[in-house]
């Protein structure tokens, strides 16, 4: 799976949700020879096997294990989230004003809201839908056409617009999603001057339940299921344009969603790479893994997200199925060993607010992933764990940034202090810089996901030897011995 921009575009596109960018991740594993495992079932694992296994189809976790593993030996973890800022649906959807059909929409993350306006929306997510044979199944639902916008105010009924557009969600984020009248009438229908009172009745008669029936058909006819059929669902709102390679020289990637499927993307197809055939995956002692978690964006407290169990879980399953519960603390001892990479965007220098960064520390695109610092951990960087991931970008010949927030302004999160603190494994919180990050089409550098995807590779392949020359913990007595 090397490197092309097409390919990121692609994925991009197929990634809706949390659940499509799983999917979209699988195929792609299962393609590269991974096998699929279940949490619920024993683990029998091998040296040179490559695994993956889903927690609830919206987190995802791929190993590849060490043709020369020994018990005991560490993982290097790329870790990033599948998440992104949006409207989701509420459990009761129905809402009517002005004879329009509305639907209720709550956020979720904290997005630039005002760039959801006049946009041409689809519907995505996860439905439980009860078959004719009793049993219930969740189906991934993806209508790829434009059936809901947020039309904006006429600049004509608010002069002070372009003064500050203060969204608020609860009164201004319900879309439009069909013509009450047209939808008492039947799809197809030409309007009277005044509807037949009685086909009104009716229409009202069948919306006397959570959902317009209009939705729930839309749901169904792309599902091949009955109105009936369709007992919940977790659904959000997506832009239909898609995304796109864009620039004069078509050195840039217009997309939604970019924080964080460009992460995914980039994590992915460097396990791909760094465990083919020609790689170095033979020679490994420790494990090479990836694990995409949900609900980074309101904190990743879930039982998929980055603060649950879900990655020690796995390594400790790991340790033990290839026998690192036959040495003390095998499992523990395994961690210390580890590296995790947290991969999440950057804020790229914007040409027209340059003064909001830190005046050395500049992001630009097409100079490399960034290192994130934060004194107050916000980011899990220390000075060890940046220079491993600068030392094994310069050996693979992959610039490198850094980067630092202004002393007065508030610095983000994402999920690489939630990993170290939950495994005490060693962390730095890196990502490629993007533009217009929570926005409803964001923006990148195609040279930054080439320089993403190699520097990924370039930590799966090298750390475990970089690592051994490391003399860090446990080097006290060093620190204490008296100077010549």
């Amino acid at each position: 799976m090397l490197f092309r921009s097409v390919d990121a575009v692609a994925y991009f596109n197929e990634a809706w949700t949390p659940y499509h960018a799983v999917l979209a991740t699988c195929r792609r594993l299962i393609d590269a020879g991974y096998e699929e495992i279940s949490e619920r079932d024993a683990w029998t694992l091998k040296p040179g096997g490559k695994y993956f296994f889903t927690r609830n189809m919206s987190a995802v976790c791929a190993f590849a294990v060490g043709g020369a593993y020994v018990p005991g030996a560490g993982f290097v973890c790329v870790g990033a989230h599948t998440d992104s800022p949006c409207p989701k649906l509420k459990p009761n959807t129905k809402s009517t004003a002005e004879r329009f059909l509305q639907v209720r929409t709550q956020n979720y993350g904290g997005g630039l809201w005002y760039t959801w306006f006049d946009r041409d929306l689809g519907v995505a997510g996860r439905v439980v839908v009860k078959k004719k044979d009793g049993t219930v199944t969740h189906e991934l639902l993806k209508i790829n056409r434009p059936v809901m916008r947020i039309p904006s105010l006429a600049i004509h009924l608010n002069r002070e617009m372009n003064n500050g557009f203060a969204v608020n969600f609860q009164q201004h984020m319900a879309p439009i999603i069909a013509d009450a009248t047209e939808s008492a009438l039947g799809a197809g229908s030409v309007p009277k001057d005044e509807p037949d009172p009685k086909k009104l009745k009716e229409s009202s008669d069948k919306d006397s339940t959570r959902h317009h029936p209009v939705l729930l058909e839309l749901i169904a006819d792309e599902l091949r299921c009955d109105v009936g059929d369709v007992a919940d669902f977790d659904l959000q709102l997506c832009d239909v344009q898609p995304s796109t390679i864009g620039g004069a020289r078509n050195e840039y990637i217009f997309s939604g969603r970019l924080d964080n499927l460009a992460s995914c993307y980039a994590s992915l197809a460097a396990l791909v790479k760094s465990t083919g055939d020609k790689s170095s995956l033979s020679e490994e002692t420790g494990v090479r893994m990836l694990v995409h978690y949900d609900h980074e964006e309101v904190g990743s407290d879930s039982a998929q997200g980055a603060g649950s169990s879900m990655t020690e879980d796995a390594m400790r399953r790991v340790s033990m199925a290839l026998g690192g519960d036959a040495i003390e603390g095998g499992a523990e001892r395994s961690r210390r060993s580890s590296f995790i990479v947290s991969a999440d965007m950057a804020h790229a220098v914007h040409p027209n607010y340059a003064d909001k960064h830190e005046p050395g520390h500049k992001p630009r695109f097409g100079d490399g992933v960034v290192i994130k610092h934060n004194a107050n951990q916000r980011y899990a960087t220390d000075a060890v764990t940046a220079w491993l991931f600068r030392e094994l970008g310069e050996r693979a010949g992959v610039p490198v940034q850094e980067f630092v927030v202004r002393s007065d302004l508030g610095c983000g999160s994402t999920i690489g202090p939630i990993l170290s603190t939950r495994t005490g494994i060693r962390t730095v919180d890196v990502g490629a810089p993007q533009l217009s990050m929570h926005s409803v089409r964001e923006m990148s550098s195609c040279a930054d996901m080439k320089h993403a995807v190699e520097h990924f590779a370039a930590v799966y392949e090298g750390f475990t030897k970089l690592d051994k020359t490391l003399m860090v913990d446990g080097a006290i007595g060093n620190l204490c011995r008296p100077c010549d």
